[in-house]
């Protein structure tokens, strides 16, 4: 239980919490505080619910305009870092969004401690040209988690975040972004330079290949970028992407003895899957090889995950052996369901050979 990332939000950390604001401002009722955050239903709140519940309860326990608010917490925020510091963020969130310049201000600090990745969203609808121009700004800022958040910040499919929709259709003011960043020394910029790619990858596919043409080439640490970049591309086996990276149609080239083991199992076991690569090729040929299943969803319906096995370039010669597993668990983001599953083994992005297998429900699964 204690191992929840919710109850990295303990009452320890409410406490520390109320210390450090007590410290700015000596007023500030840390008892009071801390017994109105951990009262009325704490233990039931989930992980987002409880930075709710501290960071606007905060509002409460500063009775003073907004502005002597985010002062009083640009001073606290330092010793505090990791996802729990979110909840300075998303006090601004909550209470700024009518304060342009001080709510900018304070997520560029506050972002240097945790991120502001969600909180600067609402300002990016509200005040689309202003905060783009702020975002251009921050791309090139001193500091790595802000030029990060240049980035994160305007992702159209940010996970767990607020959509952008105008981005979702016109990804265009993000790419200045994105281009000066695209050598960043930061590889922790860079890997958010990436996932807004493949985020922009899935509804404009040809502006991001036009992006990795212009960029491959130029930078080593770039054109690893551009590859993480093109993942859900390569995923879907574009020609055109695969063929960026060296991965063209295949000849001469074999997927042979696929075998699943078992072939009936079940929700929770593991299939075991082998299989050989035969090169019959005069040279040696680069390929992708990946694992496709076709997921049984609650609708009976199917839905094809696709799987990294092994990629580079392949002599031709003895065929070369795999043997790999694939769990049937149910975890946080897939839930299984009984009924035939079809396997396939890519290469290059192509069906080369496939085999079924039935996944049942154990006895006492309900």
């Amino acid at each position: 239980m204690s191992n929840l990332l919710k109850n990295r939000y303990s009452p320890a950390y409410v406490k520390q919490l109320a210390a450090a604001v007590s410290a700015v401002w000596p007023r500030f009722d840390t008892t009071g505080y801390a017994q109105a955050v951990l009262g009325n239903g704490w233990a039931g709140l989930e992980l987002k619910q409880r930075m709710r519940r501290l960071s606007s309860t905060l509002h409460r326990f500063l009775p003073m305009p907004y502005a002597r608010q985010i002062a009083v917490l640009e001073k606290a925020a330092p010793p505090f870092g990791g996802f729990e510091a979110m909840l300075f963020p998303d006090f601004v969130e909550q209470f700024g969004l009518d304060n342009f310049d001080t709510s900018v201000r304070a997520l560029e600090w506050f972002t240097q401690f945790s991120s502001s990745e969600f909180a600067v969203r609402p300002f990016i609808v509200r005040y689309h040209a202003r905060m783009m121009v702020v975002m251009r700004k921050w791309a090139l800022h001193d500091n790595e988690h802000v030029r990060r958040l240049a980035s994160e910040g305007c992702r159209p499919r940010l996970p767990w975040g607020m959509g952008l929709p105008e981005f979702k259709r016109d990804p265009a003011p993000v790419l200045p972004i994105l281009d000066a960043l695209k050598a960043d020394p930061s590889d922790y910029v860079r890997r958010s330079v990436a996932n807004n790619l493949n985020d922009i990858a899935k509804d404009h596919p040809e502006v991001v290949l036009g992006v990795a043409r212009r960029w491959l080439g130029t930078n080593k640490l770039t054109d690893a970028l551009v590859k993480h970049a093109c993942r859900t591309l390569l995923k879907r086996g574009d020609k055109r992407a695969l063929a960026l990276f060296g991965y063209r149609r295949t000849t001469g080239v074999k997927v042979t003895g696929l075998r699943l083991s078992p072939t009936k199992l079940c929700i929770g076991e593991d299939l075991r899957f082998q299989f050989a690569v035969a090169h019959g090729a005069r040279r040696p040929t680069a390929l992708r090889l990946e694992y496709a299943v076709d997921f049984v969803k609650a609708s009976r319906r199917t839905s094809r995950k696709v799987f990294k096995i092994a990629e580079g370039v392949f002599a031709p010669g003895k065929p070369r052996a795999f043997d790999r597993r694939h769990p049937f668990r149910d975890f946080t983001t897939r839930k299984h369901h009984p009924g035939e599953h079809r396997l396939s083994i890519l290469v290059n992005g192509e069906v080369s050979a496939e085999g079924s297998l039935m996944l049942i429900r154990r006895h006492h699964q309900p």
